[in-house]
């Protein structure tokens, strides 16, 4: 079945960097877009950023410049490299496959 598990989350200061991985299993990896969303509390989820299969990339406005998306196919991995990042990142962040979600990993910006 499909399993998608998030890792690489944790605290980290303002300004710093984290990289979450998404390990996929269960079906064909690189014939999928990818993506990553975020949901912080007592709001909604959001999305962050996708990659096609072709490798095109896509990013909310509030992360384009800062954070990175990019896919592995070999390792049917999917990765979100987050630099410069602010409090207004924290959230769970969660790796997206259509209608298919991982259990997620969190990330705190705190000083």
């Amino acid at each position: 079945q499909v399993q998608l598990v998030e890792s690489g989350g944790g605290l980290v200061q303002p300004g710093g960097s984290l990289r979450l991985s998404c390990a996929a299993s269960g079906f064909i990896f690189s014939k999928w877009t990818m993506g990553w969303y975020r949901q912080a509390p007592g709001k909604q989820r959001e999305f962050v950023a996708g990659v096609t299969t072709g490798g095109s990339t896509v990013y909310a406005d509030s992360v384009k410049g800062r954070f990175t998306i990019s896919r592995d196919n070999a390792k049917n991995t999917v990765y979100l490299q987050m630099n410069s990042l602010k409090p207004g990142d924290t959230a769970a962040y969660y790796c997206n496959r259509a209608q298919r979600w991982g259990q997620g990993t969190q990330v705190a910006v705190s000083s």
